[in-house]
């Protein structure tokens, strides 16, 4: 087996070294492991590294051969039929290099401190004979919509690539406590994050040294008077928590958004964290892909309480 040189996508950005190898080696053990990178066999852009390195998005990992080591091409565990049904009942689009799910609000997009059911652990029941699905990119646990899925290793390369190139664009349709002005602009705020692992949340940063650029187009589609707005929102910029960190910034954090906002809502608007990936572009050599994901329940029971109309946004950032 010859050595391989895998590079890390978007949505393992901050992920331990270590659980990188456990996702993608999963009977490597953690002694050889740690010998493996002693001796330097084990590389991040061809730099010596520790199992606990956080690893960042393009790095590239290079793996020595490994014949007694399985890796996720040679065949993902099976999931029990349930499982293999919900996630297919939530592709909402395939293509050849990747599928389409529209995440539901509450299930989170990577395993973490007491997650035991999330899409990369379901991923295997896209493909039962074939390779393991990749995450390319990551929403947040309540945000729900539109998660691109690659099939396979090559084609989650070929897709960060174009993450990380700005290639690809995502719309977010919000629900926001009154309504920003002016009506349409960028929010162009630094972000860190702070607070403990597990409970981060980000906080505009007065130092631009200190924080990570970020960069939010935004434009209201409609409003209920002064009180709320449905807004379209467009990151250019892909930090953690960014739109709803951004929007809480401005003075106009996100309907059920109990991190950054600290409105209750009024009766009438479901529970639950008004945040909706709408729509994703890639770019493909003929023609761009387009998928747009249908609101979850509790958004569309707040769309139908304030009266609307999802043509409204034709037009708009959100329709574009």
């Amino acid at each position: 087996m010859s050595e391989a040189a895998q590079t890390v996508s978007e949505a393992e950005a901050g992920l331990r070294l270590d659980r990188w190898f456990k996702r993608h080696y999963p009977t490597l053990t953690h002694a050889r492991l740690e010998k493996l990178l002693r001796t330097g066999q084990i590389r991040i852009d061809g730099q010596r590294v520790k199992s606990g390195e956080r690893l960042e998005a393009g790095q590239i990992i290079r793996v020595p051969p490994m014949t007694e080591t399985a890796s996720a091409t040679s065949g993902p565990p099976r999931l029990p039929p349930e499982d293999v049904a919900f996630i297919r009942g939530l592709v909402i689009a395939e293509e050849p290099g990747f599928f389409v799910l529209n995440k539901p609000a509450g299930l989170a997009v990577q395993g973490g401190t007491k997650t035991r059911r999330h899409i990369d652990g379901l991923l295997p029941g896209l493909a039962p004979k074939g390779e393991r699905p990749r995450l390319v990119h990551r929403l947040d646990r309540d945000t729900s919509g539109v998660l691109l899925i690659a099939r396979g290793a090559s084609e989650a390369a070929e897709l960060g690539k174009l993450f990380r190139l700005h290639k690809v664009t995502k719309i977010y349709w919000a629900l926001t406590h009154g309504v920003p002005s002016p009506r349409a602009g960028t929010i162009d705020l630094p972000l860190a994050k702070t607070g403990p692992r597990g409970e981060e949340r980000m906080t505009v940063e007065a130092d631009k040294d200190e924080g990570q650029r970020a960069i939010t187009r935004y434009e209201v589609v409609e409003t209920v008077g002064a009180k709320f707005a449905w807004v379209a929102l467009e990151p250019v910029t892909g930090r953690t928590h960014q739109l709803r960190a951004h929007l809480a910034a401005i003075g106009h954090p996100i309907a059920g958004d109990n991190k950054y906002g600290t409105e209750p809502a009024p009766d009438g608007i479901a529970p639950g964290l008004h945040l909706h990936a709408r729509r994703i572009t890639v770019p493909r050599p003929k023609r761009a892909f387009v998928a747009e994901a249908p609101l979850p329940p509790h958004m569309k029971a707040t769309w139908r309480f304030f009266g609307f109309e999802e043509g409204s946004a034709k037009g708009t950032l959100a329709g574009r």
